[in-house]
């Protein structure tokens, strides 16, 4: 049976890109049945047209992290979801939330779990940069109560270069995070 993906997104999700290439070339046994974004602005949503990936916008404002998420999931329940993706997602989820998936939510960090855990997106990259450390990656983690605190599932590797900016870190990362998800997916066995 295919992996049911749902996805929760705010930025490009460029993490996602790896695993939609590998449902369009066969070589992953998933659906991506649903992606929710927490604003109609997120360049995800461009990312699902150009694929004609199922969307739904969901704003937040006006309504408490326990509310919200309670939405997410009835919305992702309906899409018969097996699997939830945050991906770029700049949102953190409710106890509830978790407690909904758990077992079935995965985190991309952009960065070796435990170190530079807490922060998002270019921070991450600017904060291994002005750190001096020779090496960095990516962490899928199952997500739990403890922000960018749960298991790691995997990680993947790379050096930090001399000449490195925060834009060719990022790169590098982000091709990593690619190729993790769809590591992690091929080799999904549902609970």
């Amino acid at each position: 049976m295919s992996l049911r993906i749902g996805v929760l997104a705010s930025t490009r999700g460029t993490a996602l890109q790896g695993v939609i290439d590998a449902i369009e070339a066969g070589t992953l046994d998933a659906e991506i049945v649903l992606i929710v974004a927490d604003k109609p602005t997120a360049p995800m949503l461009n990312r699902a047209a150009d694929h004609n990936l199922p969307t739904l916008v969901l704003d937040p404002v006006g309504r408490t992290r326990q509310a919200y998420d309670e939405l997410v999931t009835a919305a992702l329940q309906q899409a018969e979801a097996t699997i939830v993706l945050m991906v770029g997602y700049m949102r953190i989820v409710s106890p509830s939330f978790v407690e909904a998936w758990r077992g079935r939510l995965l985190n991309v960090h952009p960065s070796l779990l435990p170190a530079f855990g807490g922060m998002m997106n270019k921070k991450v990259h600017e904060a291994v940069l002005t750190s001096g450390v020779t090496e960095t990656g990516c962490t899928i983690h199952h997500v739990t109560e403890d922000v960018d605190g749960g298991p790691i599932v995997l990680q993947k590797r790379c050096a930090v270069l001399s000449g490195d900016t925060v834009e060719s870190l990022q790169d590098r990362v982000q091709a990593l995070e690619q190729q993790a998800f769809v590591e992690v997916l091929q080799g999904w066995k549902a609970d």
